[in-house]
């Protein structure tokens, strides 16, 4: 046995005994350079599922690496009982890009979207309004209240009875968050392009009907960006792709391009809601994370990654289109900027583990969607080479269908 099989079958081995089993991992990744990363045997992938959309810049960017090195050997943690200096000018710089208002730190996008939730029953308390109303095939999270929000049952089973207090209904649907308005609801919460659900953006004139409404009966309107937002749609928010604009949004995965950290953005009159001690977080916006996350946001300024983004998307979404006339399986490409869903007419994750064995990684979304999430700076190169690879795991895909 080689070296390197050995040193794989010593950490799987390591891995089953001692890592709890909530994921299955078949792949042990030891390097990562731009688009690419490497496994313990030395093959070569290219990477667009991302770190489910957390490497918006690639694997290891230099900038980002160079910050964070920096900021380790200066100052990485001290309690927000105390200030550091990166934590205010990374909030400046988010407002900067969004909406005036005050931001709060997290690790993760469960704890923006649980903060934002307590946010928003903390706002509504006084007038007793605490339901927030959410979308169906939705996904917020992991913690029991951010899993109570999500729209995506099978994500709850085992764990009820769920929190109170969140009413689901249908996303791109109007009427029917109309419908479930009552005197408790204080808030509606979605995302502004679903990402778990199967990669389903909203329309333009759902998203001002919901504003419209949410202002009509005195709700806050909160979009939950972790996923969609960071430059991924195109924009830096995704909400300003559609030029509507949310009281409250939460972000994390790309923030810090694979470093952890999360928050949460509200409008400047919400910024006296949770006063000193009603929420709180040890390690939220250590100078470590918010030095990490101000290089990515510099990156996004000084390397036209939004621009990129828009181009190599709708190269993308074109070359898939012609795949779609290809290969009877593709039933609808669909997206916005670089998060894509391949609608198929069977499971994804068989064409997702042919498309690994050929050297490309991509991700599912829902049980048919192939769920495709590139570096926002990928090169047309790498995105001819991704659609080739896609071109021969249809073909093999079908090869094999048509052999039962």
């Amino acid at each position: 046995m080689s070296e390197d099989k050995k040193n794989y079958k010593e950490i799987l081995e390591c891995q089953d005994k001692y890592v709890m089993h909530t994921y299955a991992p078949e792949i042990l990744l030891v390097k990562g350079k731009g688009s690419y990363v490497w496994d313990s045997l030395n093959r070569k992938y290219l990477d667009f599922s991302t770190g489910i959309s957390v490497c918006n810049l690639g694997h290891c960017h230099p900038a980002v690496t160079r910050a964070i090195k920096e900021q380790a050997g200066k100052l990485v943690h001290v309690s927000n009982l105390y200030m550091n200096e990166k934590q205010p000018q990374l909030a400046a710089k988010l407002a900067e890009k969004g909406f005036d208002g005050f931001v709060f730190f997290a690790n993760s996008g469960a704890e923006a979207n649980e903060g934002m939730i307590k946010l928003a029953r903390k706002w509504g308390s006084e007038k007793g309004k605490f339901e927030i109303i959410v979308m169906e095939e939705s996904f917020h999270g992991r913690t029991l209240a951010t899993l109570a929000a999500t729209g995506r049952s099978k994500y709850r089973a085992g764990f009820s009875p769920d929190m109170p207090g969140f009413v689901h209904v249908p996303f791109n649907d109007v009427s029917a968050i109309e419908k479930k308005i009552n005197d408790k609801t204080c808030a509606v919460l979605l995302e502004p392009v679903q990402g778990e659900g199967g990669i389903l953006p909203a329309k333009q004139e759902y998203l001002k009907a919901v504003r419209e409404l949410c202002d009509k009966h005195g709700l806050l309107l909160m979009y939950d960006e972790v996923q969609c937002g960071m430059g991924r749609t195109g924009t830096f928010y995704a909400w300003q792709g559609y030029g509507v604009q949310p009281d409250a949004l939460s972000m994390a995965k790309a923030l810090g391009n694979g470093f952890p950290i999360g928050a949460f953005m509200v409008k400047r009159e919400l910024g006296a809601v949770l006063g000193a001690g009603t929420h709180a977080s040890t390690f939220g916006g250590t100078p470590l994370a918010c030095a990490a996350a101000l290089a990515v946001i510099e990156a996004f300024d000084s390397e036209n990654i939004l621009e990129n983004c828009v181009r190599q998307g709708e190269f993308l979404m074109s070359g898939l289109a012609k795949l779609a006339k290809k290969y009877k399986s593709i039933q609808e490409v669909r997206g916005k900027g670089l998060i894509i869903g391949v609608v198929l007419d069977r499971p994804a994750n068989d064409l997702k583990k042919i498309a690994c064995s050929k050297g490309l990684l991509v991700l599912t979304a829902g049980e048919t969607v192939l769920r495709l999430l590139p570096p926002l700076n990928v090169s047309k190169k790498e995105s001819e080479e991704a659609l080739h690879i896609l071109d021969e795991s249809l073909k093999q895909l079908q090869e094999f269908q048509n052999a039962k």
